[in-house]
């Protein structure tokens, strides 16, 4: 199957009162899949389905094309797979956020994912109506993950955190406030912004502005990211 350009929707010609809608590449080499992916988000308002791809590197070829906000995108695919695809979109459109929506459960791929630039990774066990939630939340700055696969993540920091998960020399670690780093903490235990606003008695926008300015300094893309780095940084202990 070749990668195709959807045609515009309803949704492209008429935005929804917020603004444009949300432009989502869906990449999977099932074609059935594919198909019943692209009608659950085509039916609501606020996302647009700008393309669809049968592996790597036709994703590649259309994010670079269509510019879209999110790519869902399967992990197991021949040619380019999903991982070394999110790095090469990144890349090249490095403001383009990707979600892995994938039947591995496997930790490795899991955390080369992440590794790789993605921002989310959800098992293709979620309901079909939970897609589309999922694809706002990462539009609007969070990262998800199944919450199966989230715990076998705070594994793979544990392991991380007591040096066996890096064997890299460690850099010099850019300077973090005691608040970013306290904010850095909580997003590591998969607390959402607004738990964190709660907990430390801040505003929503506050913790998205320390989540920004974490980003900026590490010069990275995503929560998960951060996390990752400052673990392997031991800028911080996880249980």
């Amino acid at each position: 199957m070749t990668a195709s350009v959807v045609p515009p929707s309803a949704a492209d010609a008429d935005p929804t009162r917020n603004g444009a809608p949300i432009r989502v590449l869906v990449v999977d080499d099932h074609e059935l899949f594919l198909q019943g992916l692209q009608v659950v988000l085509d039916t609501e308002d606020d996302i647009s389905v700008v393309g669809r791809a049968a592996d790597g590197q036709e994703a590649l070829v259309l994010a670079s094309g269509t510019a879209p906000d999110i790519v869902l995108m399967d992990v197991r695919m021949p040619g380019r797979d999903g991982i070394a695809a999110a790095g090469a979109i990144k890349r090249s459109v490095p403001r383009v956020r990707v979600v892995m929506l994938t039947v591995s459960d496997e930790e490795s791929d899991l955390f080369e994912a992440i590794k790789a630039g993605a921002v989310g990774y959800l098992l293709k066990s979620i309901p079909p109506h939970e897609v589309a939630d999922a694809v706002r939340a990462v539009h609007s700055g969070q990262s998800l993950i199944s919450p199966s696969m989230a715990s076998k993540l705070m594994v793979e920091f544990a392991t991380m955190a007591r040096g066996g998960g890096e064997d890299r020399p460690r850099a010099h670690a850019p300077h973090l406030t005691a608040r970013e780093l306290e904010v850095l903490k909580l997003v590591a235990e998969g607390r959402a912004n607004r738990e964190i606003a709660r907990k430390l008695f801040i505003s929503e926008n506050t913790v998205k502005n320390h989540v920004r300015n974490i980003l900026d300094k590490l010069q990275l893309h995503s929560r998960m990211e951060a996390v990752m780095y400052a673990v392997r940084q031991g800028l911080f202990d996880i249980e």
